[in-house]
């Protein structure tokens, strides 16, 4: 449906002032002619449309004012329509730069416009390409050997495999504007970097092979029929091998100069290319009208048959045994050939004295009827006999034969090696799209010129295949090389008036066909280097000051000269045949892809596509590979694959909005709606992870080990969410924002961790965090296991809000059924490139929560780092626990998990809770009173933590040697360790309050419980009956009668199992524990995080773990 555009004139209704509007009528008298220069670049692959000036962009007048400041960002309409229609898509590289020097040496490159047609431009160039050197040299020989039938399929399948690539390419050509690039470019763009890189490369020495076919086809036309003695092999024992060092030598040297004037200047090509046009139509021309010509006047063409084998007719003139010259029989040359002497009563040949000579004719005319006779296919092996369907006396087949004049066949014959040979002769459909550069309208000329030159070039090869099966005999069609004509080209015997119109016609057209294979393909090489896809190609991407790839040339000849030295047109024509149908498979791809994606970009102007039509291209394209040798077809596909996993793996990343990107997104999206249909089975659960990370004030990641633990744990599958959050707002920090992400993906890839990063603002962190937990991932592929570091240093930050939002993300996680992973010291784990030599991993499975404290230390063991680390589980049995069947049974457990760990069975016995708990329980709740105060000033709160300190201290006096008991000082016997233990305790929670005011405290090396007089005289009288040597703890400190006891037994908890872990697993390489949960009234969050410190206190290495609240191992398969 067209769509009409209507433009409204809007006028100026302010009046402007004098001087701004002298500035803008002389701005626009002044500078508008100036506006598309010659200097104006094509535009880039990435920008949407064309590059807009700056002055383009500034809108006139007062009209647009409500827009002017996005003028930097969006161009006028005018502006944009204006260039649209001064857009000039020149070539590169295809038509040569003229230069021309100034006086002063500058070089000045000029250009010639595009000004072809579809005619000149696509139709002709394809027709150029498609038709040459197998129609002239091998498509006799294909319909004598196939069959008139075998040899229709054959052309069929061929001709409908390029039709339908043509379709699909038609689509892809009308898709937008098709720079100067041609079919690499279309492919590249439509499939991405990595298939774009293997086609264009496929595509690269296809067309190489295709220059070492021509020009073997060359140079049998002109040793064969031309100069036949000109050979400088000769060995009638051995002619093939002969012929081809005869090819070998001669194409070195025809490729030698081809390259030569290839390197000159392309410029000579291209003015030749009108004569090797000529040529071709000219022998098309000749062709028919000699088939007309056999239905008035069959051509006198002989062929000589001894019984029913064919003959060479080269070292003979007549086809006679003997001859009567003035009535006398003498024997001929050809009785020569077969016997020893030149007698009558001469030793013959047993076939020969037993079988008649007789001559047929070569050509017997198109209403002979023998379109009968070659309807179906005779293959054979190599070195058989060329026959006739006649009767004669059979002899036995010796080693003699081969010395005799018989035509053989030079190689074993079969149908599938009828294809690949035939196919190279429809490789020319992608001549007109690789001048896309020089086409008046590309978008309309190359569906039409294309498809038009594949049904022109179709109809004559099927015209011809059965116009040859019904003029020429078929052992004449068989007789490859035309021994049995005199070394005359069997369709040259067809041509009308004479057979070297053919022949020379046939010679130039290869030679030409040639000279444009040498100089696209390094054009093409160029192209690919250019794009920067593949790094180590880069050196060809560089050229002559007149455009000229010059190394790319090189490689060009090189490659070339390797199909040349194989020396055989005939096993050419398959390797080249692999590499074509890669490149038309991927057209075809490309097509369907972008046709049942249906991306809002895919608007082909050419409506005459469906997928279906890919598909089947794509499906005969493949089958055509296999069918024409399945050996050449899985060496390309490995080239291609390779390739491809190159650019994958070194190249450049590259981003042109390719199809297979469409794709995946596809993909991804039916994948993740499936994944949503159902939880995940408890055999198929693996850590998903969110990885909470922390900015330092460059916004580069604090803890990089973070990640290296990730990767460890991981191994790369998975999914993995890297985040961190910014404190602000998103419109002044979106900057930021940006940067953190780089420096994350940064750190991700050099501690080789896979997955996706994402950096937020918000308003603070805590509403951050809690937004990542529980939006982070997408649809079923959300994470189900949060990992971050251990808070540390929280007791002396100034700022609360770290341990805050540590435990509310605790909470938030448990809430949201997802597992926690807590690292303490987490830049002391090792690296990727550590590698553990021994060492354990010891769990510490306290309570159950699923079993991820079991599977945590497998995934770690399947990483190189962990490889050698033993695993050892330990469990707590209590007074009333069995420990032994404990054992036993967890034994059992981890054989049914199939897990291999060392189990151990840890005894925690009922015990009176020490004063050193008492006395840590008695800081942490006076610290949580001091935590309280929010309210206070800097100043004030410093100085009410000095007074709590201050008063915690009272109860302790430090002494720096034993002394005498004093009446106002009570031991306590036998606490000799506890004293130390608080001694440590106090120090270390009193030293970061106020350093200044511990320089003037007194120090000590014991710890004693002073009162005052007044207090151990109450106490003394209190318990008067008690016994001196008795003292109870609660009775001993005052402060403690007031503790919490559920505080009191929560460190009690901690502080036992502290000293279990401590003994047992000091020495790990790895500790993991089950995190308690926290409380769930907000108010003792301080008291929480003392529980965890005093829990994993000196340790190294911890990973806290708390489950997601559902199992995550199972026992069975």
């Amino acid at each position: 449906m067209p769509t009409n555009f209507t433009v409204v004139p809007v006028e100026d209704g302010q009046t402007s002032s004098p001087d701004s509007d002298g500035k803008q009528s002389g701005g626009e008298d002044e500078e508008r002619p100036g506006l598309y220069s010659a200097g104006d670049e094509t535009p880039g692959e990435d920008s949407p449309f064309l590059t807009i000036s700056d002055h383009e962009r500034s809108c006139d007048g007062n009209n647009m004012a409500l827009f002017e400041e996005e003028m930097d960002s969006t161009p006028m309409v005018s502006a944009l329509l204006n260039k649209l229609a001064n857009y000039t898509n020149l070539t590169q590289g295809v038509v040569d730069h003229e230069k021309a020097e100034s006086e002063d040496g500058v070089k000045r490159i000029a250009i010639k416009g595009p000004q072809m047609g579809t005619f000149i431009g696509v139709y002709l160039p394809c027709m150029q390409n498609i038709l040459g050197v197998i129609l002239f040299l091998r498509l006799t020989w294909i319909v004598g050997t196939a069959g008139i039938l075998g040899s229709f399929a054959i052309v069929f399948m061929c001709c409908a495999c390029t039709l339908l690539t043509a379709i699909s390419m038609s689509a892809i050509a009308t898709n937008g504007v098709v720079p100067a690039g041609g079919s690499y470019y279309m492919i590249s763009r439509a499939l991405g970097p990595e298939f774009g890189g293997a086609v264009g490369l496929c595509l690269y020495l296809g067309t190489t092979f295709a220059g070492s076919m021509y020009i073997l086809g060359t140079m049998e036309i002109l040793l064969m029929y031309i100069v036949p003695d000109g050979a400088l092999f000769a060995d009638k024992m051995d002619e093939p091998a002969s012929q081809q060092n005869n090819m070998r030598v001669y194409g070195t040297c025809c490729l030698a100069l081809m390259a030569l004037m290839v390197f000159v200047g392309v410029k000579y090509v291209n003015k030749l290319a009108l004569v090797f046009l000529s040529c071709v139509i000219l022998s098309i021309m000749a062709i028919y009208a000699g088939v007309i010509r056999t239905v008035i006047d069959p051509p006198e063409f002989q062929v000589c048959l001894l019984g029913n084998r064919t003959l060479k007719n080269l070292d003979f003139d007549k086809c006679l045994k003997t001859e009567v010259i003035n009535n006398s029989t003498h024997t001929t040359k050809l009785w020569g050939l077969f016997c020893d002497e030149p007698y009558l009563n001469a030793s013959c040949d047993d076939y020969f004295t037993f079988n008649n000579v007789t001559e047929i004719k070569a050509i017997p005319g198109l209403l002979s009827g023998v379109i009968s006779e070659n309807l179906w296919g005779d293959y054979g092996p190599s070195e058989r006999l060329i026959e006739k369907n006649l009767s004669s006396e059979a002899t036995q087949e010796t080693l003699e034969d081969k010395k005799k004049p018989y035509v053989f066949s030079d190689i074993t014959t079969y149908f599938t090696l009828m294809v690949g040979i035939y196919f190279p002769s429809v490789t020319g459909i992608l001549a007109g799209s690789n001048r896309s550069g020089d086409l008046r309208d590309a978008q309309r000329s190359i569906p039409i010129g294309t498809i038009l030159a594949i049904v022109t070039t179709s109809i004559i090869y099927m015209s011809c295949v059965v116009l040859f099966g019904a003029c020429i005999e078929g052992v004449v069609l068989r007789d490859k090389f035309g021994y049995s004509l005199k070394r005359t080209p069997v369709i040259g015997t067809l041509a009308w008036p004479s057979p070297w119109v053919l022949v020379i016609g046939s010679f130039f057209s290869c030679c030409g066909a040639g000279l444009q294979s040498l100089t696209s393909a390094p054009r093409l090489l160029q192209a690919v280097a250019r794009d920067g896809i593949v790094p180590f190609l880069q050196v060809f991407g560089h050229s002559k000051s007149n455009g000229e790839p010059t190394w790319a040339l090189l490689l060009t000849a090189g490659i070339c000269e390797i199909g040349i030295l194989i020396g055989s047109l005939d096993f050419v024509a398959p390797v080249l045949s692999m590499f074509f149908l890669m490149c038309y498979l991927f057209v075809n791809l490309a097509c369907a892809v972008q046709t049942l994606l249906r991306t809002p970009n895919w608007r082909p102007r050419f409506k005459f596509y469906h997928w279906s039509l890919s598909f089947l291209g794509m499906s005969l394209c493949l089958s055509l590979m296999f069918v024409s040798s399945w050996f050449y077809a899985l060496i390309g596909m490995l080239i291609a694959g390779c390739i491809y996993k190159y650019i994958e793996y070194r190249g450049a990343e590259k981003e042109w909005g390719d199809g297979i990107r469409g794709l995946s997104l596809n993909a991804a999206r039916y994948a993740l709606i499936k994944l949503e249909e159902a939880p995940p089975h408890t055999k198929n659960w693996r850590p998903q992870m969110l990885v909470l990370l922390t900015l330092d004030t460059d916004l580069a990641v604090k803890h990089p080990r973070l990640l290296s633990f990730t990767s460890q744990l991981k191994v790369g599958k998975g999914l993995t969410i890297v985040c961190s959050v910014l404190q602000g707002t998103f419109m002044t920090r979106s900057a930021d924002a940006k940067r953190s992400e780089e420096n994350v993906k940064k750190s991700m890839a050099a501690e080789k961790t896979k997955g996706f990063c994402h950096v937020v603002v918000c308003s603070n962190l805590r509403d951050g965090f809690s937004n990542l937990i529980q939006s982070a991932g997408l649809g079923g592929m959300k994470h189900n296991t949060v990992l971050m570091a251990w808070p540390s240093n929280w007791r002396q930050a100034e700022d609360t809000s770290s341990w805050k939002n540590f435990i509310e993300t605790v909470r938030e996680t448990t809430a949201a059924h997802q597992a926690l992973l807590v690292a303490k010291n987490i830049d002391r784990f090792p690296s990727n490139t550590e590698r553990l030599v021994e060492g354990t991993i010891d769990v510490w499975w306290i309570v159950h929560d699923g079993g991820l404290l079991m599977l945590l230390p497998f995934l770690l063991r399947q990483h190189k780092v962990w490889k050698k680390c033993k695993m050892r589980i330990f469990t707590v049995a209590h007074l009333d626990d069995n420990s032994i069947q404990m054992k036993k049974d967890l034994h059992m457990f981890m054989y049914q998990l199939r897990l291999d760990a060392e189990v151990e069975v840890v005894e925690m016995h009922a015990s009176d809770i020490s004063a050193f708990t008492y006395e840590k329980t008695l800081v942490m709740e006076q610290r949580s009173q001091m935590l309280k105060q929010m309210q206070l000033s800097k100043t004030e709160r410093e100085r009410e933590i000095q007074s709590i300190t201050d008063e915690s201290r009272s109860s302790i006096k430090r002494k720096n040697r034993k002394k005498e008991p004093t009446p106002n000082t009570l031991e306590v016997p036998g606490m000799a360790a506890i004293e130390n233990e608080t001694q440590m305790f106090h120090e270390r929670n009193a030293k970061p309050h106020d350093a200044h005011q511990e320089k003037h405290s007194p120090t000590s090396d014991h710890i004693h419980m002073t009162w005052t007089k007044e207090k151990f005289i109450s106490e003394r009288n209190r318990h008067r009956e008690a016994s001196p040597g008795i003292r109870d703890i609660f009775n001993m400190k005052p402060e403690w009668e007031h503790l919490n006891q559920s505080n009191v037994r929560r460190m009690h908890t901690a502080v036992k199992l502290n000293e279990v872990v401590v003994n047992k697993s000091q020495g790990a390489h790895l500790v993991l524990l089950n995190m308690p949960g926290p409380p769930k009234n907000k108010g003792g969050d301080e008291n929480y995080m003392e529980f965890l410190e005093v829990l994993i206190e000196g340790l190294d290495q911890v990973l806290l773990v708390r489950g997601g609240g559902r199992e995550v191992i199972t026992i069975y398969s």
